[in-house]
């Protein structure tokens, strides 16, 4: 396990053994983030959203007004995963009797 795959598994984000409930499921597989040429900073628990917008970006020339729904999801899901991270950090700070790991 590397030491990404350790943190994630910290926070609650891995998808190894020790995925919690209410973790997110990557939907999009490895194959369909690298067919959409997605950078791997994007490759998330949100990329099988962002296979469809950055498709609609394309399509339209990049027109902001016309991927609206597709971009408002995409956002609306990076925004559910930084909650989740944060709550899992919260609780992990809260075991240790709120030191900081840093």
């Amino acid at each position: 396990m590397t030491v990404v795959e350790s943190v994630k598994d910290a926070v609650g984000l891995g998808h190894h053994g020790g995925v919690t409930e209410g973790a997110p499921k990557i939907q999009a597989t490895r194959e369909e983030m690298s067919a959409a040429r997605l950078p791997l900073a994007y490759r998330d628990s949100c990329a099988h959203l962002l296979i469809p917008l950055n498709k609609c970006r394309y399509d339209n020339y990049y027109m902001a007004w016309r991927c609206m729904d597709e971009r408002h999801g995409y956002e609306k899901c990076q925004y559910d995963e930084f909650k989740l991270r944060v709550k899992k950090m919260d609780e992990i700070r809260a075991e240790k009797g709120g030191e900081r790991s840093n």
